[in-house]
């Protein structure tokens, strides 16, 4: 029978100590699956921990500095060592490093936010992916945003790294697909995390883009995370290079 308890599975989340990432550690630790949880602070990470095993799961944090190729392999081998394995990897965390015109970017900026949001999850997936094609099953998500489906005045290198993020998962889904290794990409809209709070002390600024939604409200974490959920389970084993608009209808909407 399909379900969505992943007892037995062992899931690696990088930036899961808040927001998004530590949603869908909760979720999935609440799912059965053991739990690493990594940021770049240990502390921050080992509360998740305490979260988790609170509600009978089970969790390790470990610290990574995305950017960072030794602690990216450091997350990799302590997940190993922990839980013997790696069944699904979630790449969410990001940088956005810069807030104005592409034209004036700095080339130290742009390789900043190129090094995390896009060769740090190929790093990541590079390290899983052997070992997910010998045992011929394996789950990677990338949590990418809806704005790397816009070209955006200010937000323009973040959307790009995000964009790539999409494309990313699409290349890793065709060399991955023979041996039922799968990857798909969540791209959320606006979500009620701490990216979220200068909108909303901003009434009109809130309001403009809630009306640039079809629902009229912002996204919860639990929603990503049940996208990322599904994603993992057996009721997401067709689901293959897809990116998952998680936005209520933002991207599909052209306000008259």
């Amino acid at each position: 029978m399909l379900n969505v308890n992943l007892t037995g599975k062992v899931a690696v989340i990088t930036g899961s100590s808040r927001g998004i990432g530590k949603g869908i550690a909760l979720i999935y630790g609440q799912a059965g699956a053991k739990i690493v949880v990594s940021s770049r602070t240990l502390s921050a990470c080992q509360e998740v921990v305490d979260e988790i095993e609170a509600a009978g799961g089970e969790a390790i944090a470990v610290a990574c500095d995305i950017v960072s190729k030794p602690d990216c392999a450091n997350l990799i081998d302590s997940a190993r060592k922990a839980f013997g394995k790696i069944d699904i990897l979630v790449c969410n965390a990001a940088l956005n490093p810069w807030y104005g015109s592409l034209i004036d970017l700095p080339d130290e900026t742009y390789d900043l936010c190129m090094n995390a949001n896009v060769r740090s999850p190929l790093w990541l997936i590079q390290m899983v992916f052997p070992e997910m094609k010998e045992r011929r099953d394996g789950s990677i998500i990338l949590i990418s945003s809806g704005a790397g489906m816009f070209g955006l005045e200010t937000l323009g290198l973040y959307a790009i790294t995000k964009a790539a993020e999409m494309q990313l998962g699409r290349n890793i889904a065709v060399e991955g697909g023979p041996f039922n290794v799968r990857a798909n990409v969540i791209a959320p809209g606006l979500i009620d995390t701490d990216f979220a709070a200068p909108v909303k002390a901003l009434p009109e600024m809130y309001n403009s883009i809630m009306s640039q939604i079809p629902l009229r409200r912002i996204g919860t974490v639990e929603e990503v995370a049940g996208a990322a959920l599904f994603l993992v389970s057996d009721l997401g084993t067709f689901m293959n290079g897809h990116t998952m608009m998680c936005d209520g209808g933002t991207t599909i909407y052209k306000p008259g």
